[in-house]
């Protein structure tokens, strides 16, 4: 989102941001005045802080899903609608499905398009980074608690009606990945579909020559607050780690994110190097040599593997997490699901039988090609010039 954002301003346009400022990820009023007199930011507060009661509560008091429920806030709809009276906008842009709830108050329940004030309301464009339902669908899958998989199925299912309820409150959707765009048509009637993968600015990831990775190390980094990454972390702990420590002892591995469970904090698995958050995404992947993505559960795009090839990182991922990302398996990335063959995979790593090098320059090469920040942004701005040619027909 800061790319595309930071990529629009320096393509001379202006943007008026408004973000919903959460405990979790909470930013001074100024967190974006970097970039210049065409970037205003407004923010308003949020507690989007999980609990339990209000989940229980939701479930016989909302119509919407708790993962949304948590975004709605009455404060942000009056700035909204504020600053649609105070400015004249080209396009609107909610990000992802969890703030799609916004989009209900801009077409009434007719389907007719409000006015208000007289004014007429711009485009509206879904960016969407995943199909939300599809992921609970996964956890619940393998959920082995039976209450716990009865509550992800309940989700999964909450989440699949409001995604299908959406899709029509938008002029277009900017889908992430094409498998993404395939499962939003499947949902039902919809608007213009486009496939815009995220991309990398460049110049944000550069390679630090003067770094050098340290031999026989691995890395896993992502938010360990999110069930899916948790997921993959202690499928690879459980079922490949032990058996890879037992043949190769000297091997590391690494592991970062904000928010860890305290079941990862506490585990004190031998080699297992655990760094919580990390202010330096870059810096850490530079530090280590190889990069591991065991992601099980999830949709969209993985945007540390487009930054972790940019950075020229030989990765090994599960299909599931290179899903969407236009990789060779062996030539830019290397892709293995079950554990006989991650174990397989790590043993030839670590006695020389791999190129890591030369699959993270292939990597890199594919990033300058294919997924290079100013490229995604002319595609929104052609997406934007589309929206607005159909308005005005």
């Amino acid at each position: 989102m800061y790319d595309v954002t930071a990529g629009l301003i320096r393509a001379g346009h202006q943007v008026t941001m408004l973000a919903l400022n959460t405990p979790k990820h909470r930013q001074p009023a100024d967190a974006l005045a970097h970039l210049g007199p065409n970037m205003r930011l407004v923010t308003v507060d949020i507690d989007t802080r999980l609990s339990p009661w209000k989940a229980l509560r939701n479930l016989v008091s909302s119509d919407l899903p708790y993962n949304v429920e948590r975004f709605v806030s009455q404060k942000a709809k009056a700035q909204l609608a504020q600053l649609l009276q105070e400015e004249e906008f080209d396009v609107v842009q909610l990000e992802g499905t969890f703030v799609a709830w916004y989009a209900r108050h801009w077409i009434s329940p007719d389907g007719a398009a409000k006015e208000p004030s007289g004014k007429h309301l711009p485009p509206l464009v879904l960016r969407a980074h995943n199909v939300e339902y599809t992921i609970w669908e996964m956890l619940a899958r393998r959920a082995s608690n039976p209450l716990k998989k009865w509550y992800l199925q309940g989700l999964a299912q909450r989440l699949k009606q409001f995604e299908e309820w959406m899709l029509c409150r938008f002029d277009a959707i900017a889908a992430i990945t094409e498998a993404d765009q395939q499962r939003f048509e499947k949902l039902g009637p919809h608007p213009p579909i486009q496939f815009i993968p995220a991309g990398v600015n460049l110049e944000r990831l550069p390679t630090n020559l003067a770094v050098a990775p340290k031999p026989q190390t691995l890395f896993i980094i992502g938010s360990l607050d999110w069930l899916p990454n948790q997921e993959g972390v202690q499928w690879f702990l459980t079922n490949v780690w032990p058996k890879v420590h037992a043949q190769l002892p000297d091997l590391e591995l690494h592991i970062a994110g904000k928010n860890p469970p305290e079941w990862l904090q506490q585990s004190a698995l031998p080699n297992v190097f655990m760094h919580g958050f990390v202010e330096s995404a870059a810096d850490f992947m530079q530090r280590y040599d190889v990069m591991l993505v065991p992601l099980l559960s999830g949709g969209g795009m993985r945007v540390k593997i487009i930054e972790g090839m940019a950075l020229q990182k030989c990765i090994i991922s599960t299909s599931l997490g290179a899903e969407g990302i236009h990789v060779r398996n062996g030539h830019d990335i290397l892709v293995r699901d079950t554990p006989e063959e991650w174990i397989d995979l790590l043993v030839r790593y670590y006695q020389g039988e791999l190129q890591p090098a030369a699959i993270g320059q292939a990597a890199a090469d594919t990033i300058a090609r294919l997924y290079d920040n100013r490229r995604i942004v002319e595609q929104f701005v052609a997406l934007y010039h589309s929206v607005q040619r159909s308005e005005s027909l």
